[in-house]
């Protein structure tokens, strides 16, 4: 486990003009974009024990993180 926050930016770089654009352009994409960056902070604050949660907790933050960017990436890529 590596403990650094997955940025979406960072996750996929190749489509980072395209995030900012959707983001002013696309009002659902940027609330699933608000939300995914909302539970990744909160994934990152778990692994670093700065909040630390119980082990089921964790696991469904790190499943609803996967589906955001699961679908975030559909958007990206349309």
């Amino acid at each position: 486990m590596t403990h650094v926050p997955h940025e979406l930016a960072e996750e996929f770089p190749s489509h980072a003009d395209r995030i900012h654009t959707l983001k002013g352009a696309d009002t659902h994409f940027s609330r699933l974009y608000d939300e995914y960056h909302a539970i990744n902070r909160a994934v990152h604050r778990a692994e670093t024990n700065i909040e630390p949660l119980d082990a089921l907790s964790e696991v469904s933050l790190r499943k609803r993180r996967a589906s955001l960017k699961d679908e975030l990436y559909a958007m990206l890529t349309e």
